[in-house]
């Protein structure tokens, strides 16, 4: 089944917007990157599935956002852009690599929607209301996923 970018728009566009801003910190700059995510949609709308759409797009607006970071390297606007640039653009392999690894061992151990809802509140900084609604779980469901990712991260981490 084709997906619908204008449906997804509508449901999502939000919450891609609110990803832009906290990556580029800067208004104009995330609702120009926010419809350029949804200009990719559009041109690989064949080629993609109709799953995890919350996912799929957080993935694209995170790449197109730090695409634009790293764009912005010779001239960053301030000492915080900086960072972000630093952080993304990271040569430690070493580290990356295991952060990767422990990120699949703890999303390996809980259900998949886990993972959304842990960006959506933690990275994106929806309310656990608006992370419910979002996944279409209960508050205390939200909060209970939320939980067993804090266990999980702790036995992983102890051990």
């Amino acid at each position: 089944m084709a997906i619908d970018v204008e449906a997804y728009y509508r449901r999502y566009g939000p919450q891609v917007l609110r990803r832009c801003r906290f990556l580029l910190r800067d208004e104009e700059k995330a609702v120009d990157a926010m419809h350029d995510v949804f200009v990719q949609l559009l041109r690989y709308q064949g080629a993609l599935k109709n799953t995890a759409p919350s996912s799929l797009l957080h993935q694209i607006a995170t790449r197109v956002c730090l695409n634009r970071l790293r764009g912005a390297r010779r001239h960053p606007e301030d000492r915080e852009d900086e960072l972000v640039l630093r952080i993304a653009s990271s040569e430690d392999n070493e580290a990356r690599t295991a952060a990767r690894g422990l990120l699949d061992r703890l999303f390996g151990r809980v259900p998949p929607s886990s993972r959304d809802i842990a960006v959506l509140h933690l990275v994106d900084g929806m309310t656990l209301e608006e992370t419910a609604r979002e996944v279409g779980l209960s508050v205390s469901g939200v909060r209970k996923r939320l939980r067993a990712l804090s266990s999980a991260l702790q036995e992983l981490e102890a051990a």
